[in-house]
């Protein structure tokens, strides 16, 4: 099914004003209803090379998944629709493909992306995400930040060291706790609305 006319995807980068080049990367597709957001780790060899790896497996993936996908309907084992299973092994594969590329080429040792991404289907949307790539939404004029940080700061907020006021005050915002290519396995959090 595609979603020309029902769906807008826009998307932008910027490299900012700390690095000399931009490690994000961004895909999306109104056949497949999917966007995905990938934020290369400042700082580490080849984040854009992650991040771009990202979004090329996870939008390949999904999109030869959803041809025997969108025949079934209901709950994988998982619990989970289908769709968000498929997104969830998607980012696993890109997780896969990001280690093995930097054990094996010396250039890309130690490379890594945040990701997240959403899958529109029948009325619904799959969230999964790894890092502190956040989705958001607008409801009734209101931004909600749909997704949590897998970050140091946001599990010390979540303890009860730090309240959200002095977390938006903190210098180590950028110390994430997952991401994409750093180990052989990684978790990926799911939602479905």
């Amino acid at each position: 099914m595609s979603y020309k006319g029902k769906l807008n995807f826009v998307g932008l980068t910027d490299k900012g004003m700390v690095r000399p080049n931009n490690e994000d990367a961004f895909g999306t597709s109104l056949d497949t209803g999917l966007v995905v957001v990938a934020d290369g780790m400042g700082g580490y060899k080849a984040g854009e090379v992650a991040s771009g790896i990202a979004v090329q497996t996870i939008t390949e993936f999904v999109a030869n998944g959803l041809k025997d996908t969108r025949k079934r309907s209901g709950s994988s084992e998982s619990g989970y629709s289908h769709e968000s299973t498929l997104l969830r092994n998607a980012i696993l594969k890109a997780n896969d493909i990001i280690f093995q590329t930097a054990q094996s080429q010396p250039q890309c040792e130690g490379m890594g992306t945040t990701v997240v991404a959403c899958l529109f289907y029948n009325n619904r949307v799959s969230v999964a995400h790894v890092g502190d790539s956040r989705v958001y939404r607008i409801r009734h004029g209101q931004f909600e930040q749909v997704t949590v940080d897998h970050s140091l700061l946001q599990e010390l907020v979540s303890r009860g060291f730090y309240t959200p006021e002095e977390a938006r005050k903190s210098l180590n915002k950028n110390l994430v706790t997952r991401a994409l290519g750093i180990e052989p396995t990684v978790q990926v959090d799911v939602q479905e609305d």
